[in-house]
């Protein structure tokens, strides 16, 4: 209580010294700030699961909170899809208590790091033990098992995921979070080299929660950005992976062409795989068309991309999956080509005629992608709506005329299907056999 006294009093007296980056002013600016959350959004978190476990460790007299993300999306009014909880109960104490009373744990491979996941009411609880990293080396830590919340706190990567919420809608917040957060600010906890030095994969979830938080781009602080470009080679020992899994949702977030451009900039593109000299311009207007159309983040990193051997490079860094791959050969193949071939009455014929000869599966899906790449709103709402018809005539259909020969039936075939095509699929089996006929 005194604590928050001194801090009110120093804020209303003496405005300028809180404003300076004193060794006073952290101790002060770190003290705990608190409030209770009671939206209909928390409350629905109360599963019977949930209750059961709540009673377990309140029982067990251990502390039980939910962490990191979840409290983030609370606070903003959402509903989280996962939740992560904290408590300053061991593993080993868990253990003990969920067997006592007769619940189900599985995937216990995060024990090492603290993590037991119980299982109750078709459920799954992750309650990770606080913990204080110990040794790092920018991709792993060794840690140890505290009690403290705030040491706890002060290991996560961005104050606005540094916050708890106590099961009785408490908000714990040991560094300005929730104020960030009101103020759409993404900042490092604490110093941002630290911070960076520890996992080196926290430079690109600067840029990924930037583009969820900040209301408009270029809004960052300059030793935040000097922190980043110090340390972007860094990125060049993390596994390609973990690097993909946060890059894509980079991708797909707000202020995509800034947080490329900032990539560049300082240094981060290269050690990431992207090309070293990028299609800047081209990704400034795909991110332009690509707005409130939901695109997959290999058509907009396409967009960075010259010549099919960038995507073979990008796959030696990243390990994209054969699908995300085989999409942006395609895209990087018909961005062009296609475009030109739609200057006609039938704009949307081209991409039809495409899907119809295609033999791939997710013809339709690359297609999509296309048009999203190409700002097509108008067509890809036609696309999306389509339903692709099948060709009525079969070489079985051919033989019944008294056609044998297979290479005869497979020109007759591409020849009917020509004619279907022109009739825009109207044709059916009868008028397209009168055709051979007639032939």
């Amino acid at each position: 209580m005194w604590t928050e006294l001194l801090l009110l009093g120093c804020r209303a007296r003496f405005p300028l010294f809180l404003h300076r980056r004193s060794a006073v002013v952290k101790i002060l600016w770190r003290h705990l700030s608190t409030m209770k959350l009671e939206s209909s959004e928390f409350h629905s978190l109360f599963t019977p699961g949930l209750k059961r476990v709540a009673e377990l460790f309140d029982q067990a007299k251990y502390e039980l909170r939910i962490a990191g993300g979840a409290v983030r999306d609370l606070l903003n009014g959402m509903t989280p899809q996962d939740i992560d909880f904290a408590t300053t109960a061991t593993p080993t104490q868990m253990k003990e208590m969920f067997q006592a009373a007769g619940v189900r744990m599985i995937n216990n491979r995060g024990e090492k790091h603290g993590t037991i996941t119980a299982r109750l009411h078709e459920q799954n609880f992750e309650i990770t033990t606080l913990r204080i990293d110990l040794i790092t080396d920018g991709r792993h830590a060794e840690v140890e098992f505290t009690t403290d919340w705030e040491k706890d706190a002060e290991r996560r990567d961005l104050t606005i995921n540094s916050m708890f919420l106590g099961l009785d809608g408490t908000l714990y917040d040991y560094f300005n979070g929730y104020d960030d957060l009101k103020n759409y600010r993404v900042r490092f906890v604490g110093e941002a080299n630290q911070r960076i030095q520890e996992d080196y994969l926290r430079i690109l979830r600067y840029f990924r929660f930037y583009g969820r938080i900040a209301q408009k781009p270029g809004d960052h602080e300059s030793q935040t950005l000097d922190a980043i470009k110090e340390n972007a080679k860094g990125l060049a020992g993390i596994s390609g992976e973990r690097i993909w899994v946060e890059l894509k949702k980079i991708l797909v977030g707000n202020h995509v062409n800034h947080l490329v451009h900032l990539m560049y900039e300082l240094n981060v593109a290269g050690y990431i795989g992207l090309p070293v000299n990028g299609s800047l311009k081209e990704c400034d207007t795909v991110c332009k068309n690509v707005q409130n159309l939901f695109p997959k983040p290999m058509t907009v990193l396409t967009s960075l991309l010259k010549v099919p051997d960038d995507i073979l490079k990008l796959d030696l860094r990243l390990k994209i999956s054969k699908e995300e791959k085989n999409l942006g050969l395609f895209l990087l193949k018909n961005r062009r080509d296609l475009v030109k071939a739609t200057d006609s009455a039938e704009p949307h014929k081209p991409y039809q005629d495409f899907i119809i000869d295609s033999r791939e599966s997710d013809a339709i899906s690359s297609i999509c992608e296309l048009l999203k790449y190409q700002g097509e709103e108008h067509l890809l709402k036609e696309m999306q709506q389509w339903s692709v018809p099948t060709f009525p005539v079969s070489g079985h259909d051919i033989r019944k005329l008294g056609i044998s020969s297979g290479k005869e039936i497979g020109v007759l075939l591409q020849q009917l299907r020509n004619q279907w095509k022109k009739s825009g699929y109207q044709m059916d089996k009868e008028e397209l056999l009168s055709y051979v006929k007639k032939v």
